[in-house]
């Protein structure tokens, strides 16, 4: 005797996600149209609750989903001073505007403060069929975001490090670490052996993948970091931190920076202390802005091809999206641009 074929999955109901959020079925719909008076804690609670018990709207929506819109999302998770200040992100988006406009496709810019706030609007796009696509930032370690649009069956590419392994196509240079390996053997060429580093956010693979350069660097000259600290990229933290090593009894002689724009911040700490730029201190950024080119003197960074990266990932997400383009093949691994900020290590 044959066994039965297995039950298919019971799909969870919208009298379940109104029971969980404490509201009610209508109130569910109206979340899901934007339609009604919903105060946006209740819509929050309604969508939040819709993506624990992996329900999304059928019938209309559906169709909705199977229709192109044209738009395709970049979902940022930052705070909003640090977009503001910080210029990689408006070469990212030239580089995929520059991709996007000659089709006729849109971006839609999305800014969120967490993790649960970033899935709750990727359910909300494929729910709603605003998007055909989103380009996910910042690969973190256990990410969960791949897995979440596999399952709601939204095309996406994320940018980090290639692999092939991925669930999510990645796009961006190989050799992660070479440009901040480059930088490190510049200063020690230099004469530099207290060599501080500013990274990141511990939980972002390339902040781990350019912390890992930076020590294995310093460990083949049989030396180690001469400070290692975290930061959120924001102006704020990248003046304290800065401080904090200027200020010490015993100082760096040079200074990676994570970014350009804490790189530049740091310049304007030191020189604020009466330290000349690079006669007593060295630094080094990394993107290889605009604004490190007009800084005085001119900023030496790591260039990973903002531009080129953002311009890749829109090629490759519109393909996934079934437009025929050709694929954007990255050429290359970040380099160290030499600029004026460095120099010999001070006696």
């Amino acid at each position: 005797m044959s066994a039965s074929p297995p039950k298919p999955a019971r799909r969870p109901t919208i009298k379940e996600v109104a029971a969980a959020a404490g509201v009610s079925t209508a109130a569910v719909s109206q979340a899901f149209n934007h339609k009604g008076r919903l105060s946006e804690p209740t819509r929050r609670r309604i969508l939040e609750a819709a993506l624990e018990l992996g329900w999304a709207p059928n019938g209309p929506a559906a169709a909705l989903r199977s229709a192109r819109t044209r738009t395709l999302a970049l979902v940022v998770r930052r705070p909003t001073d640090v977009l503001g200040a910080d210029p990689h992100f408006s070469e990212l988006i030239t580089g995929i505007e520059g991709e996007l406009a000659p089709l006729g496709y849109g971006l839609l810019l999305h800014l969120v403060a967490g993790v649960q706030e970033e899935n709750v609007l990727y359910e909300r796009f494929a729910a709603e069929g605003r998007v055909d696509g989103a380009v996910l930032t910042d690969a973190r370690t256990d990410d969960t975001r791949p897995a979440l649009l596999a399952r709601l069956g939204l095309p996406a590419v994320l940018l980090g490090a290639p692999d092939p392994t991925a669930a999510v196509p990645r796009v961006g240079l190989g050799q992660q670490g070479a440009g901040v390996q480059e930088a490190v053997r510049h200063l020690l060429d230099h004469g530099h052996r207290r060599i501080a580093y500013v990274a990141g956010p511990a939980e972002l693979q390339h902040t781990r993948l350019r912390l890992g350069a930076f020590e294995s660097a310093l460990r083949a000259a049989h030396l180690r970091p001469f400070a290692v600290l975290h930061t959120d990229f924001t102006e704020r933290a990248a003046l304290a931190t800065t401080g904090a090593l200027l200020d010490a009894a015993d100082r760096p002689t040079a200074i990676m920076y994570a970014n350009d724009s804490m790189a530049v911040c740091g310049v304007g700490a030191a020189q604020r202390r009466g330290l000349r730029v690079p006669a007593d201190l060295s630094v080094v950024g990394y993107d290889n802005l605009p604004l490190g080119r007009w800084l005085h003197p001119r900023l030496a960074t790591v260039d990973q091809q903002v531009q080129q990266v953002g311009a890749a990932a829109a090629r490759l997400l519109l393909a996934r999206c079934g437009e025929a383009v050709e694929e954007l093949v990255l050429d290359g691994r970040p380099r160290l641009v030499e600029g004026e900020s460095t120099g010999p290590a001070p006696d």
